[in-house]
């Protein structure tokens, strides 16, 4: 089964890499932006950039930096876009495989950011462009959000929540 390509592709031959620091810059095109804003079901990404700095250690390569896009995402309640600046600082660490054999991997809370990669080089752009999907907002709500949902019956947390009920009772003693 052949594996499709990353809509925002930047690979890093490995072999160039050593234990000093290499910085990078990326940035992704009109069309990986368009891309990328289906694959995270966005309205749009209007930029997209990271800077990184890349250094291998045994067969490990770390990358270190920050992203910065600006992206419009569908409010919840009402589908009315919502601008949002994201600026994200990321560590990823690029591995080989485990070797066969090995059933079962469990990488603690540190290693969650652990990208396996076969092969000669590893891929920036991708990484970024997950980072990026993580630092969204799962929950975007535009101004008009809160008058939309009252308008709909639904409560706020402060209508409905359990202070609320204890209010109701301490009227029903009055």
């Amino acid at each position: 089964m052949r594996q499709q390509q990353p809509e925002f592709s930047r690979p890093v031959r490995v072999e160039t890499l050593g234990p000093a620091p290499r910085e990078m810059a990326i940035e992704a095109g009109e069309e990986e932006r368009a891309a990328l804003a289906r694959r995270f079901a966005l309205v749009a990404i209007d930029s997209l950039s990271a800077k990184a700095a890349l250094s291998l250690r045994n067969e490990t390569v770390t990358a270190t930096g920050t992203l910065r896009a600006k992206v419009t995402q569908s409010c919840v309640a009402t589908g009315l876009p919502v601008e949002a600046e994201v600026e994200e600082p990321f560590r990823v660490e690029f591995r080989p495989p485990p070797t066969v054999g090995e059933e079962e991997i469990e990488l603690s809370d540190g290693e969650c950011d652990v990208v396996f990669y076969d092969g000669a080089s590893i891929d920036l752009g991708d990484a970024v462009a997950e980072t990026l999907s993580l630092s969204l907002d799962p929950w975007p709500r535009s101004a008009e959000a809160d008058a939309v949902l009252r308008q709909a019956g639904v409560k706020s947390e402060a209508e409905a929540g359990p202070f609320a009920a204890l209010a109701g009772l301490k009227n029903k003693l009055k």
